[in-house]
């Protein structure tokens, strides 16, 4: 049997839809298993035993119909048995469509439901510490009858060299392993996604105070200036314990830093679902407008936290939708200030 899984979108979906290669390895274990990504997501999946062949959808292939018109041929060709579309737009639409696959699955949309064979509806509200990212795409393993126990934890598998390696970064750097490690995501991907820069460096502030932890800052060369400021804004004993010019080479390098942290604490993001899928301790400042619900997985109270505008002022959402919410980003961001953040840190700290 071959399997093509499409999850064409950014890191954290990647990471999200790779459990479907994981659990079609345990159902069929036999089964030549393809995912169909886009290249920049790549580094999150490498390495993974139940993926035989990565599948890139390139630019090119968006910016002339000929190269997509040979790539959707190369799909076909290749003959697949099953398609999973976990994605559900246009690009994706068309490769289940060319596909010729027997089965198609994908998620129930009154104008595209003619392209699959199994189709279904996405839950509105979780029903596990999972979280509805997670449970929507279990939904797409329906159609396959099995007994055996589904993992619904994304997982990313280093390398004991890239490990090793990861180690060797921090003690060029003269990290003190003998101290709590924090690898900090201290800007999201977006302003709208970035909490307050000053809030932000009381946040740090309080973490130096009560712990005296390195701080390590993740973020895109880019965004060095960013980063900075936010450093400016510490205190100078925090600025003693943070280490901004640690920037890794690649997303494996990072995740090759992050093994050695003790846990991640920041905006949440791509970094934030890394993190959990290499077992490491987060918490996470929730966007004012992102849905919590659908991303804030496997949360336990202590390994795994997570704060958000809406669990201390619900009187501010009512019943707006999250694109509704995303105009008043950065004016629900004023309300979300640090005192409501800290007593939370302040318990996650004792324990991790």
């Amino acid at each position: 049997m071959k399997i093509l899984v499409i999850q064409q979108k950014m890191i954290g979906d990647v990471l999200a839809s790779s459990i479907l290669c994981n659990n079609l390895k345990v159902i069929h274990p036999e089964a030549q298993v393809d995912y169909l990504i886009y290249p920049f997501t790549k580094p999150v999946v490498e390495n993974n035993p139940n993926i035989d062949n990565l599948i890139l959808f390139k630019d090119e292939f968006r910016k002339s119909k000929k190269a997509l018109l040979k790539f959707l041929t190369s799909i076909r060709k290749a003959k697949y048995d099953v398609v999973i579309d976990a994605y559900g737009k246009l690009e994706s639409n068309l490769v289940v469509g060319m596909s010729g696959a027997k089965k198609k699955i994908g998620w129930h949309k009154s104008y595209t439901n003619f392209l699959y064979t199994n189709t279904f509806k996405e839950f509105s509200k979780p029903l596990t510490s999972a979280g509805l990212a997670i449970e929507n795409r279990i939904l797409l393993l329906s159609p396959f009858s099995s007994e055996k126990v589904l993992d619904n934890k994304p997982k990313i598998f280093l390398t004991e060299a890239e490990i090793e390696n990861g180690k060797a970064i921090l003690e060029q750097n003269k990290i003190d392993f003998s101290k709590k490690i924090y690898m900090i995501g201290v800007l999201g991907s977006g302003n709208s996604k970035t909490y307050p820069f000053p809030f932000m460096a009381k946040i740090l502030d309080f973490i130096v105070a009560k712990t005296d932890a390195t701080l390590l800052f993740n973020y895109m060369p880019s965004q060095l200036k960013e980063a900075q400021e936010i450093f400016n804004l510490c205190t100078a004993e925090t600025q003693k314990n943070i280490k901004i010019d640690i920037i890794p080479g690649s997303i494996r390098e990072f995740l090759s830093i992050t093994y050695h942290c003790d846990a991640l604490i920041g905006n949440e993001g791509g970094a934030v679902n890394m993190a959990k899928a290499l077992n490491k301790p987060t918490f996470t400042i929730f966007s004012t407008w992102i849905i919590k619900e659908a991303w804030n997985a496997f949360e336990d109270e202590k390994q795994n936290v997570s704060v958000h505008l809406k669990d201390f002022k619900p009187e501010l959402y009512g019943e707006k939708t999250a694109k509704e919410m995303k105009e008043k980003a950065m004016e629900l961001y004023d309300a979300f200030t640090p005192d409501l953040v800290i007593p939370s840190l302040g318990e996650y700290l004792k324990i991790n």
